[in-house]
């Protein structure tokens, strides 16, 4: 059978609204199992095994069903934190041909179907409720084509066995329905076999075959025969159940469900004491109630560590500053000590972390939270000391390396007269920093004159906390600048002041009294990112930046989308267009010459920070194909990796590990500004991940292919008028379409180039148009 392809009108079934994955193609992927209160006990099973075996896995979960009693949809969503609740029409099967129609699970064996109706996901894994899951499901996460099964045990290979199918957005289609309806009320298929048969009928052998072990039927263990090695899915086929009672025979297959069927204290405990990495979503859904059960104060550590890492600042507080942490317990207090500075109770913060600094094993890391505590209070001397004692225990501690080097020996230039200057807040990258926050700040300046330096500019680091001296040096100046780069961020640099990159209090900004312009900043967050409970904060102190605002200036029409959809409408007109300053590079660089001619060179950027969100299951594929292109197109031009930060090497690293292909890497992150757009106007094209990997050389005049893993690089091209130069990490074919698009950019580079300048000029006429309103802003000052 041809895989269906149609694109059909939306039914009522079919969502309308576009789906959360849109702009950056990360696939979205569910299990899905059909549910009734018989096999009730067969799926809770089912779910613990799941997450004891995979404990980093934590996909939705489709529940099909025909009504469920509101205690068992409880117990469902206690143990999986992404349960999807749709009933099934049932009366839609009832038109089918069947063997026994009045049996009433022959009638319900065909209610999984249903779940090739779901079209707002592009894989879906169904798992029989008469399954435990015994090993890792990450190959069945992974696969991309094809509707995968494995072959039924007695009827060799051209027959699949239904109880697990893996299936992939080109059969969740009204055609394949139509198909599956068609023979299903014809009865042309094995009556005796139900959906599977039905299957099997449509499908004619055309599937792709998985290994059995993905779903090993009981009937291969017949007189008591251990589960194999390597087994991954168990599937207890047959009348008899493990939870009813069970069947002889089968002794050693059935003691390994019964091994999952726990209560939720034990099963919680269990999770908790899985090895390697663990599920965000899954460690908090189970170890919160665990650690409100016991107080236990280790599972409360690795909780309140995996709200941390997602951003959940407040709720790692509200769970370890309860407990009673004994004071030798060092790297408990040392998660509860990031998590008071994070929402900006630096006192307490201190207390904690220096609890921790008495162990060895945490010192280093305790020393430099500290050190960034009184750093952020301006006090550069004690974060330096604070650094070197860090140092001292763990000579390797990056952190307390760079901090110690940005806090010694350095004297700030003098300043012009203040009446004179603007006041400028933004991230002040240093040293081996990221490349692009380190050009942001010269750039935005660039905006407002050709003099970046301290005569004209002062400036405030975001990341700084502004306290009554901060605000008496802003109001000092004829106006503040705030931007560029992503300020709209809950986890860089998190502060309970703002929520977002800034850490000035409400009280402090309603006092500053010149003239406020936001410049260019972007609202970062990825998809599946959330504020948590510092988003009421967050919208409290941008509703106050809005009002306090002359000028009120977002980098792209997404960010702008998103921040209004975040204000009250009487605010929406304050927010307008303006275009980072980085695009219009070769506009605002004074005596900027285009390059005479241009390396023979293809660079290539991918970002590596917050890889869950920016690749899910894909970086093996995105890695492969990746390969393909860059093998490809260095028969076209030499090509480098070009590394914002020292992260971004790794694509390299991994290339030559797992596909032998080598490539020089430049260390952008060791550049000055001007070497910067040096090498990035002397090469032909940049294929890039990161934002300002596209908008940098595009500033520069280069053409440039953008890598989408955040929403950000596709508002970008919206804005230019050229989403075809971009292409998401996830793309089934991306390999071959990053080739093409990539051979037409250089096949006629002038013309390229060309083009790249006329999209600029478009921008520059919008950052023209903003300067002239800014001058007028800024003359009373």
């Amino acid at each position: 059978m041809t895989p269906p392809t149609a694109t059909n009108p939306p039914t009522a079934s079919t969502p309308t609204a576009p789906p959360a994955n849109a702009l950056t193609g990360k696939r979205r992927i569910a299990f899905a199992s059909f549910v009734d209160e018989n096999y009730l006990p067969g799926f809770l099973t089912l779910l613990r095994s799941l997450a004891l075996s995979n404990p980093n896995v934590c996909e939705d979960f489709l529940v099909l069903h025909d009504g469920l009693r509101p205690e068992s949809v409880g117990k469902i969503r206690a143990l999986h934190p992404r349960v999807d609740f749709r009933q099934v029409n049932a009366a839609h099967y009832d038109t089918y041909a069947k063997g026994d129609q009045d049996n009433y699970l022959v009638r319900k064996a065909y209610f999984i179907l249903d779940v090739f109706r779901v079209r707002d996901y592009d894989t879906v894994i169904t798992l029989d409720t008469d399954m435990v899951v015994l090993d890792d499901l990450g190959e069945l996460l992974r696969l991309r084509e094809g509707l995968a099964a494995v072959p039924q045990f007695f009827y060799g290979q051209h027959k699949l066995n239904s109880g697990l199918l893996v299936i992939q957005r080109e059969y969740l289609t009204d055609a394949f329905c139509a198909e599956l309806d068609e023979v299903g009320r014809a009865g042309t298929y094995e009556l005796d076999k139900h959906d599977q048969g039905i299957l099997n009928a449509v499908l004619d052998g055309d599937f792709v075959q998985l290994d059995a072990r993905f779903n090993f039927v009981k009937r291969r263990l017949s007189g008591d025969l251990p589960v194999p090695e390597g087994t991954a899915i168990l599937h207890f086929t047959g009348r008899h159940k493990p939870w009813q009672g069970g069947e002889s025979g089968y002794g050693e297959a059935e003691a390994r469900w019964h091994a999952y069927h726990l209560s939720d204290a034990e099963f919680h405990a269990a999770y908790l004491a899985t090895g390697g990495t663990k599920h965000h979503d899954l460690l908090v859904h189970y170890g919160t109630p665990h650690v409100r059960r016991t107080a236990d104060v280790e599972s409360a550590r690795k909780v309140a560590a995996a709200h941390i890492l997602a951003g959940e600042y407040q709720e790692a507080v509200d769970l370890l500053a309860p407990l009673r942490i004994p004071v030798d317990e060092s790297w408990p207090n040392e998660v509860l000590g990031h998590a008071l500075m994070s929402v900006s109770r630096y006192e307490e913060a201190r207390a904690q972390l220096l609890l921790a600094a008495s162990a060895p094993n945490r010192a280093a890391t305790a020393y430099g939270r500290l050190a960034q505590i009184a750093w952020i209070h301006g006090d550069d001397e004690e974060a330096s000391r604070l650094a070197l004692q860090g140092l001292g225990v763990d000579p390797t501690h990056r952190a307390n390396r760079l901090m110690h080097l940005r806090t010694t020996g350095l004297t700030p230039p003098a300043e012009g007269p203040a009446s004179g200057q603007l006041a400028h807040v933004a991230f002040y990258m240093e040293r081996q920093g990221n490349a692009g926050d380190k050009l942001l700040p010269e750039s935005v300046r660039l905006a407002f004159g050709q003099d970046t330096g301290p005569d004209r500019w002062h400036s405030v680091h975001a990341h700084r906390l502004f306290d009554e001296a901060a605000l008496e040096r802003v109001n000092a100046r004829r106006g503040l600048v705030i931007g560029g780069g992503g300020l709209f961020i809950p986890d860089t640099a998190p502060n309970g002041n703002s929520g977002w990159q800034w850490n000035v209090p409400d009280d402090l900004l309603e006092r500053i009294d010149v003239p406020v312009v936001v410049y260019a900043v972007g609202f970062n967050a990825f998809d599946g990112q959330a504020y948590g409970h510092g988003r009421k904060r967050f919208l409290s102190s941008l509703r106050k930046l809005v009002e306090s605002s002359a000028f009120f200036g977002l980098r792209n029409h997404g960010s702008i989308e998103k921040v209004r959809d975040l204000l009250p409408p009487e605010l929406h007109h304050k927010v307008r267009f303006q275009p980072c300053p980085t695009t219009v590079t070769r506009q605002l660089v004074d005596g900027w010459r285009d390059p005479a001619g241009r390396e023979d060179t293809i660079l290539v950027n991918a970002a590596y920070d917050r890889a869950g969100l920016r690749f899910g299951h894909d970086y093996g594929h995105f890695l492969r194909e990746m390969a393909t292109a860059v093998t490809a197109l260095g028969e076209q031009a030499e090509v480098k990796c070009v590394a914002h930060s020292l992260d971004d090497e790794r694509i390299a690293f991994d290339l030559r590990r797992e596909h032998g292909i080598s490539l020089p890497v430049i260390p952008m992150y060791d550049f000055d500004n001007d070497a910067i757009r040096d090498v990035y106007a002397r090469t032909k094209l940049v294929i890039g991940m990161r934002g300002h990997a596209g908008m940098i050389p595009f500033g520069c005049g280069t053409p440039i292919i953008s890598l989408i893993s955040h929403p950000k690089m596709a508002y970008f091209l919206s804005d230019i008028e050229r989403p075809e130069w971009g292409i998401s990490v996830h793309d089934r074919h991306l390999g071959a379409r990053l080739t093409e698009r990539a051979t037409a950019l250089l096949a006629d580079h002038a013309a390229s180039v060309a083009d790249v300048h006329g999209r600029q000029q478009e921008l520059w006429k919008v950052t023209e148009a903003n300067a002239a309103d800014l001058r007028v802003i800024l003359a009373g000052r």
